[in-house]
């Protein structure tokens, strides 16, 4: 069950003073014209962190794998809907020996292979002529405020459950919804004829229930098993759910394979694939600059690139997407400016290691490392300039890049200027940084594609705001990764702008601990001296947790961002990057959407993220 956050805080919001209620995101744009105001996203309810039933895998790794290998499976076999039992138990057992796991996940793993073949031909049924069966044991039971009559419960989308995004989602697809349960109902609307398909969520023994009655009526059903079955608490895999309710054949993406196609990416930054886009390499300076591009890196940014053209120009009958030479030189012109910012940055802060190995100016001496930084800067400008692309697209792909340079610069400098009289920063102050620093080479990289593509304005627009958000929900997931010992750097040891230690401040307890925290921001003691404490502090306070809660709030931002989009591919497809980039592993499917329609005077509402 998604719960509403009940922390001890006095107020919701990490920065309640009126001064820091939103902070203005610079002077000027390129454009001259300020930038919005920056405040908190919307609070995200949290899932209730509960084992799963013991025939369910508890690992969410393990029942995405099973996802995938009984999709896999099925496209192999050309196995058609609907299996009858018998035929589900055969396949069911096969799998789950390539798997090798227990029989005890036999229920789940043949609600998998249903689902398996069922999936293209619920993709090309409209959502209006879908169902969507939903659980009531899903709400906020505690304090849910929804009444129930005979077909269930009447929802009042207050927004303090999962209930809010998936009933509220669905009906704006078209799809008609029950928040009931049990196979009557089921059973029901199958023999009413009135519906196509359906997408049920439940627990595992009413899903079995249901299962002779859809294979009878040949009804494309897709079932989402609840993670527990005791009606108390229930979660499920919301990314599944979204997937699922949001799948239609308009989205040419559903069946891409995102890690292959990053894989592919990658392939284009190796020193033979430079030789071939950007020309022979004609002095040291330059061999330097390509090898430095060529070294580890997630590679991001021109992955970003390519998803939005893909999504602009695939057709939905290519097996293998297109990717022209252009495609390739602007996504290499992407990482130029990604990697000389990293070679600046790396002087500016003094760091003397980038992926595990000697920073640049470690490695070849401050000057060398400045003019190659400079050297990438010209590359990606150069290759962006040669693209056979019209005139009028050249110039808005530079003047793309610049602007993004430009804000980056703000950005960076905002961070040096603190460092020279460093102080407290509040949460928002924390996130203006993240803004301006980390959120420009996300929109470059997402705006450069969609030019590419032939993307209008109102796309461009909404990349816009979805890049900001990815762009600070990526920076907070990376302050998260310094602190846990995941990334090769560190801003708590080197003291930089950090919304761990923001939190910590805010919520410090007593004057001994702010005390500490002030003393750390003013480098007054060194993290190692105080690790241990402040440890202490993050645990007892719930910094690592409020912090993940922002990083999720950001994410959601950044899907709600995506609405408006009416090419469904697009919306498709960068659902799915946000779940590359925060898990490394495809998530699939896309999120809440919904929009605020809470009836005026109701007291449950949404807060703002904490």
């Amino acid at each position: 069950m998604i719960m509403p956050n009940n922390n001890n805080d006095p107020d919701p919001n990490l920065d309640p003073s009126p001064e820091t209620d939103a902070v203005e995101a610079g002077d000027e744009s390129i454009d001259n014209i300020a930038l919005p105001l920056l405040t908190l996203p919307r609070r995200v309810p949290q899932q209730a962190d509960r084992p799963t039933q013991s025939n369910i895998p508890n690992d969410r790794l393990v029942r995405d794998r099973l996802k995938q290998i009984c999709a896999e499976y099925v496209l192999k076999n050309e196995l058609v809907p609907p299996l009858v039992l018998g035929e589900l138990q055969k396949h069911t057992q096969r799998i789950r020996e390539i798997a090798e796991l227990p029989d005890t996940y036999d229920d789940y793993i043949g609600v998998l292979i249903s689902n398996a073949t069922w999936r293209d031909t619920l993709a090309q049924i409209p959502f209006e002529r879908r169902l969507l069966l939903v659980p009531k044991c899903l709400r906020a039971e505690d304090i849910c405020p929804a009444p129930f009559d005979e077909f269930g419960l009447l929802c009042k989308e207050c927004g303090l459950c999962s209930l809010h995004d998936i009933t509220v989602e669905a009906e704006n697809l078209g799809y008609a919804v029950l928040v009931a349960e049990g196979s009557a109902i089921v059973r029901s609307m199958i023999e009413t004829g009135s519906i196509e398909a359906i997408v049920g969520v439940s627990c595992l023994n009413v899903l079995e229930k249901c299962f002779p009655h859809l294979e009878a009526t040949a009804v494309p059903g897709i079932a989402i098993p609840l993670l527990q079955d005791d009606c108390v608490n229930t979660s499920v895999d919301l990314d599944w759910v979204w997937d699922v309710i949001h799948l239609t054949s308009d989205d040419r993406t559903y069946r891409m394979d995102l890690n292959e196609l990053r894989d592919r990416v990658q392939q284009w930054f190796t020193l033979e694939s430079f030789e071939k886009l950007m020309g022979t390499c004609d002095d040291q300076t330059e061999s330097i600059a390509r090898e430095w591009l060529a070294r580890a890196g997630k590679r991001w940014r021109p992955y970003l690139t390519t998803c939005v053209y893909l999504a602009m120009t695939g057709d939905q009958n290519e097996k293998e997407p297109l990717l022209p030479d252009d495609l390739k030189k602007l996504a290499i012109a992407v990482e130029c400016f990604h990697k000389a910012s990293l070679v600046h940055d790396d002087i500016e802060d003094g760091d003397e290691e980038r992926y595990g190995e000697p920073a640049l100016h470690a490695q070849y001496g401050m000057p060398v490392a400045l003019n190659v930084g400079d050297f990438l800067l010209g590359e990606g400008y150069r290759l962006i300039g040669e693209l056979n692309v019209s005139a009028e697209t050249r110039v808005a792909m530079l003047r793309i890049a610049a602007a993004g340079h430009l804000t980056l610069s703000r950005g960076q400098g905002a961070e040096l200027c603190w460092a020279r009289d460093p102080k407290p920063l509040s949460s928002l102050e924390v996130l203006d940084i993240f803004r301006k620093k980390t959120a420009p080479a996300f929109d470059v990289a997402l705006q450069l594609g969609a030019c590419l593509g032939g993307a209008d304005d109102d796309v461009h627009a909404v990349l816009a705001e979805y890049s900001e958000s990815i762009g600070i929900a990526y920076q907070i997931h990376d302050d998260l990764e310094d602190y846990t010992g995941e990334s090769d750097s560190h801003d708590l040891r080197d003291l930089r702008p950090s919304v761990l230690l923001s939190i910590a401040h805010r919520r410090a307890s007593g004057d001994e601990e702010k005390n500490l925290i002030e003393r750390l921001w003013h480098k007054k003691v060194s993290y190692d001296n105080v690790a241990t404490e402040l440890d202490r502090i993050f645990n007892e306070r719930g910094v690592t947790e409020k912090a993940r809660e922002l990083q999720e709030a950001y994410t959601q931002e950044a899907i709600r961002s995506l609405s408006t989009l009416t090419n469904a591919t697009l919306k498709g497809l960068l659902r799915r990057v946000v779940g590359k980039i925060f898990g490394d592993n495809l998530i699939e499917g896309y999120c809440s959407e919904f929009e605020a329609r809470n009836a005026p005077g109701r007291k449950a509402r949404s807060e703002p993220a904490a």
